[in-house]
């Protein structure tokens, strides 16, 4: 049934049986506080079982030392599956191996493999280290030859940035895919017309590894709107947002109703594997999770 033809009177979330598979992206902290903060949304979004937990990976490689030590604590502290960021800005093939290597002996058998970004200083223009990866299918291929890894890669369903068409970008993620990549997750959307003609746009390239939905719940509109690099933000979001800049509650709550809305709307166009950027918050996402009919597989 589609939302034009439910009652007026039927709730939007009636009886949504939660048979769906979730995964979440967190950021190394910086500090003890965030650090605290992160292992809190942990704990509280663990009993909904994701299938796996990313950790990202500063641009640059700024970063490194903190996602490997947070990747570590997930492999000896949790049951969960964690999935550690790697990029190949700045680094020869010999440092991505040797970091492969020690994510591989600590337990670590998920990467996410991206091109990554350039640090600013660069002026935001990727240049392949020396004796570096050219890019994402480049490092994935590198990644696959060291380790049998499970990997995911990044798609853009309103293209990424610096592709030189929407046919270039896609030729790209199959390449990704093609390199040995079990799946792409997509960079955050709002707009499921967007996201489906993608799909249908990549089915037709031959891809056929799953394409998870990266859901940005909007925590600052300030923020989206930095990141958002292609990706349009509706006029009907923005105005969601209308005086809001200093009310962190409702803000939360109308934040939580829209991305719960945009999943309630892919998981009637056939959806069921979601991706949340936590942004090292649980409430959000857990919320969302709830609405969709998820319930906890058991308490931490």
């Amino acid at each position: 049934m589609t939302s034009a033809e439910r009652p007026v009177s039927a709730p939007l979330f009636e009886d949504l049986p939660g048979d769906i598979s979730v995964s979440f992206e967190f950021f190394p902290p910086k500090t003890e506080k965030m650090e605290e903060q992160l292992w809190d949304a942990i704990t509280q979004l663990a009993p909904l079982a994701p299938s796996f937990v990313s950790v990202t990976y500063g641009a640059g490689g700024s970063t490194r030392e903190r996602t490997h030590s947070t990747v570590s604590r997930l492999v000896r502290e949790t049951d969960l599956v964690p999935a550690a960021h790697l990029t190949c800005v700045g680094a020869s093939k010999d440092e991505i191996a040797e970091i492969a290597d020690q994510y591989w002996e600590a337990g670590v058998r998920h990467i996410v493999a991206l091109r990554g970004d350039p640090p600013p200083a660069h002026g935001g223009i990727f240049t392949p280290h020396p004796e570096g990866y050219t890019g994402a299918a480049d490092l994935v291929s590198g990644l696959k030859a060291r380790h049998d890894f499970d990997i995911s890669v990044a798609a853009y369903p309103e293209i990424h940035p610096e592709a030189l068409s929407a046919n270039a970008d896609l030729d790209n993620l199959k390449r990704k895919l093609d390199a040995g990549a079990n799946r792409a997750i997509t960079q955050f959307f709002f707009s499921t017309d967007a996201y489906f003609r993608f799909l249908d746009k990549a089915l037709a390239a031959g891809i056929t590894a799953p394409i998870l939905p990266g859901i940005m719940p909007v925590t600052s509109f300030a923020a989206i709107r930095r990141m958002s690099g292609n990706t349009e933000i509706p006029g009907w979001l923005e105005r969601m947002f209308e005086g809001l800049d200093d009310r962190p509650g409702p803000r939360a709550l109308v934040a939580a109703v829209a991305a719960a809305d945009l999943c309630r709307r892919l998981y009637q166009g056939g959806v069921r594997d979601f991706h949340f950027y936590t942004l090292n918050r649980a409430e959000q996402a857990y919320a969302i999770c709830q609405l969709l009919g998820l319930r906890p597989k058991a308490e931490s």
